[in-house]
């Protein structure tokens, strides 16, 4: 019996792993002799992910919540420690496989391979370049202590090779965060905003900020929110926003008619949004693969991205994150002009099933 551990610490994270698990499932039901077991950090406490998240999935539950949200980073990295060496020791795997780049990432690769555990990291590889963001430090330490990389792209896979990765250690398999899109695209939920805002498809702008240097510096977030609302003509915006953004919009006292924030959506209803917006205004990493492969333009208010086929192939632009810079990417916007984006390599919907058809020739190898 192969075991596979399968880490997730945040809400992203199931959105990746959803079709890795699926994948398993049909690799058992056609007589692999394969099994997995899903830990759940518990990094971030998310009220949105109830039941029926999982539902909407299609996954299970998680086998286990080892429940260690707050604190520092490093409590938080500490505690995950902690709490999933115990977990490992009651429930020991032939590989752990961690997703993304969030603490729990990094933290539980560093736990397997000192219990003698091959760690496997979907999207292995992809780099920003800076060192302020939390997420580029758990990449470089996670692709340290990796042993097999599943890649999105051809970026990552240099990024890898020219760390010292060996090429047999990596799998350029694509991105599974869009095997959940396509296969979920059918089943997107129209949010009660849609009714209550009056919504038309192409005639809306979603909003999305939650990086620090976006809105812990409150002139900044200002400033960046004047200049949106003055070059994006008579368009609502629909700002889905994190409780802590929420409270400095508060204290700016920033409002305007067209800006709307509301609560935060499912999975189902932001893409329902998205999909039909004419744009998407975001510093998220992950909006900006799934706005490319609906075509959906996007500005990505940041000075760098581990993304940059979005840019060379899909539908992205980089911005930067000074506020002066938007004005003339909204003029493109609004003139017609914006980039209608490619298909991007082994975008396809099948990554997790190359994956799960790899992971077995490892282990059948071991």
């Amino acid at each position: 019996m192969y075991k596979i551990t399968i880490i997730a610490g945040a809400r992203p994270n199931f959105m990746k792993i959803a079709p890795i698990i699926h994948a398993i499932q049909n690799a058992k039901k056609n007589g692999t002799n394969i099994n997995y077991r899903l830990v759940h950090t518990g990094q971030h406490y998310d009220k949105n992910m109830s039941g029926s998240f999982f539902e909407q999935l299609e996954i299970p539950a998680p086998h286990m919540n080892l429940e260690c949200s707050g604190g520092t980073q490093a409590e938080q990295t500490a505690n995950i420690m902690i709490s999933f060496e115990k977990e490992l020791l009651a429930n020991p795997a032939d590989i752990v496989l961690v997703v993304g780049d969030v603490t729990s990432t990094m933290a539980c690769a560093l736990v397997a391979q000192k219990l003698h555990t091959k760690v496997a990291h979907v999207e292995g590889g992809i780099r920003s370049d800076d060192w302020t963001m939390p997420e580029e430090i758990n990449r470089l330490v996670t692709d340290s202590i990796t042993n097999y990389f599943f890649t999105t792209s051809e970026t990552a896979n240099s990024n890898l090779e020219r760390s010292g990765v060996s090429q047999d250690q990596i799998f350029f398999v694509g991105n599974t965060m869009i095997d959940t899109l396509l296969k979920q695209r059918p089943n997107f939920i129209k949010p009660q905003v849609w009714n209550d805002l009056n919504l038309t498809e192409k005639n809306y702008i979603v909003m999305t900020l939650h990086r620090p240097a976006n809105v812990d510096e409150e002139s900044q977030l200002k400033d960046m929110i004047d200049e949106i609302i003055a070059h994006t003509q008579d368009l609502p915006l629909v700002f889905p926003v994190h409780p802590r953004t929420a409270k400095i919009l508060q204290r700016l006292n920033i409002s305007h008619p067209r800006l709307h924030t509301v609560e935060p959506l499912s999975y189902l209803e932001f893409n329902y949004l998205v999909e039909r917006a004419k744009a998407v205004i975001t510093d998220s990493g992950g909006i900006t693969e799934e706005a490319s492969v609906m075509r959906v333009p996007c500005l990505t208010l940041r000075d760098n991205t581990e993304r940059p086929e979005t840019i060379t192939l899909g539908t992205n632009e980089l911005i930067g994150t000074n506020p002066k810079r938007l004005k003339p990417y909204l003029v493109d916007l609004f003139s017609g002009n914006w980039k209608k984006g490619n298909d991007i390599p082994l975008w396809d919907g099948q990554t997790a099933t190359r994956i799960v058809d790899e992971l077995i020739v490892l282990l059948s190898n071991e």
